[in-house]
C-alpha cells in the first residue's frame, strides 16, 4: 500500500497527516521520497527538514516529498516494504531494512549515540535494578536506544523485567516522567538535550548506554548512484557555510560524514537485538 495512503487511513490521525506531508512538484525533474522517523511531534519534524529539503532541490536538481509517519511502527511499516527512496533511520533500522531492501546508508553525524534512562530528579533511586517489576515508558518499541537497546540491557546484563508503555516520541516518554506518570523513561543523548529547560531541569539521567554510529539517512539502492552521491555531497557541504551549519543542527547532524554499513552498522548485527525487535501488528 502506498505509504501516503496507507497514513492516511489512519482517520484519528489524518490532521497530523495534512501538516506533515509536504510536497514540491516539479514535473521536469526526477521525484524522490525522503522519510524521517518520527522521533519528534509531525510539526516539529516538519519545521526542521524543511530546509534540507530545499537545499536537496536546489544543489542536486531533484524534487522530494517530505514524507513522515503518525507513529513510528507505520514507518517501519513502509521503510520495510522499501517505498521511501530515501529514509532518515535509526541504527537497527538500517539494519533491517538493509537485510530487507539494501538500503545504503550515505551521512550521519560524527557524534555517537547514547541511550539513556531518565528518572525524576528527586526521586531517590540509585540503580537500574529497582525498576525491575515497573512500567518504564518508551517512544517505541524499535526506537534503537531509546527503547530496543535499553529493554535489551535491562533484560540480559541487569536481569530485571519491566513493562513498557509506549507513547509514539521522545517527549512524550519524557513528560511522563516528569509528571510522575511512570518511574522512568529511556531516550537518547540528543532527544533530552532538545527539551526545553523546563523538562530537563526536573529529570536525570540513571544509565547511559556504549556509544553506537547514530541515524543515517540512507537510500533504496533502486535511487541511481549520481543522485545518491549528489544528496551525500550536499548534506556534507551545508557544514562548510553558516546557513547550512543551522539546518544540519537543527536535524541533530552537526558534523556530518560519510556513512559505511560495513563500519558503522554491521557490528549491530552481533548484538542480540533481533529477539527485542517488535513487529507491528497487521490491521
Amino acid at each position: 500500500m502506498n505509504m501516503l495512503r496507507q497514513w492516511k487511513a489512519q482517520a484519528a490521525l489524518a490532521i497530523w497527516i495534512c501538516l506533515s506531508a509536504t510536497v514540491w512538484a516539479d514535473s521536469g525533474k526526477p521525484a524522490y521520497t525522503l522519510a524521517i522517523a518520527p522521533q519528534y511531534p509531525a510539526v516539529t519534524i516538519h519545521r526542521d527538514w524543511t530546509p534540507v529539503i530545499e537545499r536537496l532541490m536546489k544543489e542536486t536538481g531533484a524534487t522530494f516529498t517530505l514524507a513522515i509517519a503518525p507513529s513510528i511502527p507505520l514507518f517501519e511499516e513502509s521503510l520495510f516494504a522499501g517505498e521511501p527512496d530515501f529514509a532518515y533511520m535509526n541504527p537497527y533500522h538500517e539494519v533491517m531494512a538493509m537485510r530487507a531492501h539494501g538500503y545504503v546508508p550515505l551521512v550521519r553525524d560524527s557524534k555517537l549515540l547514547t541511550g539513556i534512562v531518565v528518572v525524576s530528579k528527586d526521586n531517590p533511586i540509585k540503580s537500574v535494578r529497582e525498576l525491575d517489576g515497573k512500567e518504564i515508558a518508551f517512544p517505541a518499541p524499535n526506537a534503537f536506544g531509546a527503547s530496543l537497546w535499553i529493554r535489551a540491557l535491562l533484560a540480559e546484563r541487569e536481569k530485571i523485567v519491566i513493562t513498557p508503555v509506549y507513547l509514539k516520541t521522545h517527549s512524550n516518554a519524557y513528560r511522563h516522567v516528569a509528571v510522575g506518570k511512570v518511574l522512568a523513561s529511556g531516550g537518547v543523548n540528543h532527544t533530552l538535550a532538545d527539551e526545553p529547560e523546563e523538562i530537563r531541569s526536573v529529570l536525570r539521567v540513571l544509565l547511559e548506554t556504549p556509544g553506537a554510529a547514530p541515524h543515517p539517512l540512507s537510500a533504496h539502492p533502486r535511487v541511481p548512484e549520481a543522485v545518491r552521491r549528489a544528496v551525500a555531497d550536499s548534506l556534507l557541504g551545508m557544514s562548510t557555510d553558516i546557513p547550512g551549519q543551522a539546518i544540519l543542527k537543527a536535524i541533530d547532524m552537526v558534523a556530518p560524514v560519510r556513512a559505511d554499513y560495513a563500519k558503522d552498522y554491521r557490528p549491530l548485527e552481533k548484538m542480540g537485538l533481533d529477539k527485542y525487535v517488535v513487529r507491528a501488528a497487521k490491521p
